[in-house]
């Protein structure tokens, strides 16, 4: 299982229909197998997240954060691991808005 406690990441990519920009830093906290998160920048004012990893580090997400509009929203992930070249985690996610438009996207986040 990776552990994801005290790591960083940032976007690399995110669906257009997404909120989250470049300027986006998550902070994760592992203990065991459940994982949480708070995320700012942006356009998004606070974010967290919670969830569980697998054995291959795969994680199923709960999401909600409040919009530079002051909207609360919310949504479901799953971000699948892969370590690059340099030894750094890329997570590569599938998410769906549980409100609002309830579209879905995909994003990619790299450690840093």
């Amino acid at each position: 299982m990776i552990n994801y406690n005290n790591k960083i990441f940032k976007p690399v990519s995110v669906s257009s229909n997404g909120e989250v920009s470049e300027e986006v830093l998550f902070h994760y906290h592992q203990e065991g197998d459940i994982l949480n998160c708070t995320y700012k920048g942006g356009q998004i004012k606070y974010g967290h997240l919670i969830g569980k990893v697998n054995k291959n580090g795969g994680i199923d997400i709960r999401y909600h954060q409040i919009n530079s509009m002051n909207e609360l929203l919310t949504g479901t992930c799953h971000s699948v691991p892969k370590i690059n070249k340099d030894g750094k985690i890329l997570l590569s996610e599938t998410w769906q808005w549980t409100s609002g438009d309830k579209s879905k996207g995909t994003s990619v986040l790299i450690e840093i």
